[in-house]
């Protein structure tokens, strides 16, 4: 399992003589996602991407569900720059079959399809933003308390037909069980989507997201900020489902990880 702060339990890479060092990782893995610290002053690259670090030093990253065998971080202080090389470890995906579903939730018609290309434009809008809070570094929540029945990556079988791997883990839970914000942040969307049904997206900074879907009503607008364990909705059985479940999921700008790790054991 990937730790969430797998960042500060590596091996050191010392760029100057700070009173923090920066660690990272040498191995990571698909899906994972990392909180790093004692990077103030430090410049970070990943793969191209530009990282945001706070004032004080934290930032975060993550490697998607395909991602290739390694990446680089590339740091740079005082006109000194460094790179290194990150392992990212493929990870084995199941397979879920999901049968009895609407027709029309695995094979949308035309009218569908351009409601589904508008809600996917303005979730990927949402998911560019950067804000400069730090709810991304508290420990993650869960946002309720119930059997978690779908996995992080699996390969989804919808009515006998592939579909796209499932990107968040499904909780099991009935009707109208709160469902708390996993991390501090602002309220960012809150409406009906045509396959997640009434959804809620959190803004924590730094580019990370969580998502609750397939509500049955909401409890905080679009605009509000709130507290981590803050009641923001109550589960539902809404959009493309078999029945009542929370599909809860983390993102990293346009990279979904997989937030079971990050999760405390009960």
């Amino acid at each position: 399992m990937i730790a969430r702060r797998a960042l500060l339990a590596a091996p050191a890479l010392l760029l100057a003589a700070p009173a923090r060092a920066l660690a990272l990782p040498e191995v990571s893995a698909q899906g994972a996602f990392l909180v790093g610290d004692g990077a103030s002053g430090v410049s970070l690259v990943l793969d191209g991407r530009a990282l945001r670090v706070s004032p004080s030093g934290r930032f975060c990253l993550a490697f998607h569900r395909d991602h290739g065998p390694e990446a680089r971080l590339t740091l740079r202080r005082d006109g000194r720059s460094e790179t290194r090389t990150i392992r990212v470890q493929p990870r084995p995906w199941t397979i879920q079959r999901i049968d009895g579903l609407p027709p029309a939730m695995v094979t949308p018609d035309a009218e569908a399809l351009a409601r589904i290309r508008a809600e996917a434009a303005r979730i990927a809008e949402i998911r560019r933003q950067d804000r400069a809070a730090e709810g991304f570094a508290e420990p993650l929540a869960w946002p309720c308390e119930g059997r978690v029945s779908g996995v992080f990556g699996s390969q989804r079988i919808l009515n006998g037909e592939p579909r796209a791997p499932h990107l968040g883990i499904d909780i099991a839970v009935p009707t109208g069980t709160p469902v708390k914000a996993a991390l501090a942040g602002r309220v960012v969307l809150a409406a009906d989507l045509y396959f997640n049904g009434l959804t809620v997206i959190l803004d924590h900074g730094h580019g990370v997201t969580t998502t609750y879907s397939h509500l049955s009503a909401f409890r905080a607008a679009e605009g509000a900020e709130v507290a981590r364990g803050e009641v923001v909705a109550l589960s539902g059985a809404t959009g493309r489902v078999t029945g009542p479940h929370l599909d809860f999921r983390i993102h990293w700008f346009e990279r979904a990880a997989d937030p079971l790790p990050l999760l405390p054991r009960s």
